[in-house]
């Protein structure tokens, strides 16, 4: 589905990302846990091409198509779908029309059955008429973030920190709709994460860990996030599991 050779990247002059490799199968979850500013965040955005991420080496093959210099346009055409970890406020777009767009709706035409209910299982509904994240809580605009990543239907889901500035509540229910995604569409999702609370929720196959810029080591992700959160991660920076495991 996804594979990322020997890949770096710039932004705004300063090389964040350093020769990774990575290899996400279809229909599976890759988890990338780092400390802030380690590069995760980076990382995804090269994947989904958005243009102030510049690559200035290696490789982006998505479905064995070279993407690496696809603008993030086409990249979206061929089911790439980000949902970033703060997402914006959107003033003069209503969540409808955000919502509408999302799920390739024509002008006037409105949200099926299904879509409606998905929406509702979001506690959405009754912020449709409203602008886009104004006024809305961490958990709020995190629903209306994945809610518009699934209506998009995409194979591949890049998620930027889902369970960041999440209630419980809301941490639940965004993670097991995106469980359920991958187990009834066969979608892949590179997940990032801080801490790995999505994990409760979400079922990672294989895990990395980033350190400035550059992977230290690939593994279970439940093994390697218990040994995180006991040791820290300056135990990754001495791990011996650092080439010929980053396929799952």
């Amino acid at each position: 589905m996804l594979k990322i050779e020997k890949l770096s990247v710039k932004v705004e002059g300063k090389q964040i990302v350093s020769n990774v490799n990575l290899t996400l199968p279809k229909g599976k979850v890759y988890a990338v846990f780092g400390p802030n500013g380690s590069g995760k965040s980076t990382l995804l955005m090269a994947v989904a091409g958005v243009p102030t991420y510049k690559i200035i080496s290696g490789k982006i093959l998505f479905e064995g198509e070279d993407i690496t210099w696809m603008n993030i346009d086409e990249r979206a055409r061929l089911g790439i779908a980000l949902a970033f970890q703060t997402p914006p406020e959107i003033v003069g777009v209503k969540l409808r029309d955000m919502l509408k767009i999302c799920a390739g709706k024509k002008p006037g035409e409105e949200f099926s059955r299904e879509e409606l209910e998905l929406i509702e299982a979001f506690n959405l509904k009754d912020f449709l008429d409203r602008n886009v994240n104004l006024g809305f809580s961490g958990g709020e605009r995190k629903r209306a973030e994945v809610l518009q990543l699934l209506l998009m239907k995409p194979k591949l889901m890049l998620l930027d920190e889902p369970d960041s500035g999440v209630d419980i509540e809301s941490l639940k229910l965004i993670g097991e709709a995106i469980q359920n995604y991958i187990s009834e569409s066969g979608a892949s999702a590179l997940l990032v994460t801080h801490q790995g609370q999505i994990l409760e929720h979400v079922k990672a196959d294989m895990a990395c860990v980033l350190l400035n810029g550059s992977i230290k080591c690939y593994g279970d992700p439940y093994q390697m996030l218990e040994n995180i959160r006991k040791y820290g991660y300056e135990s990754c920076a001495a791990c011996t599991r650092r080439r010929g495991e980053e396929q799952i």
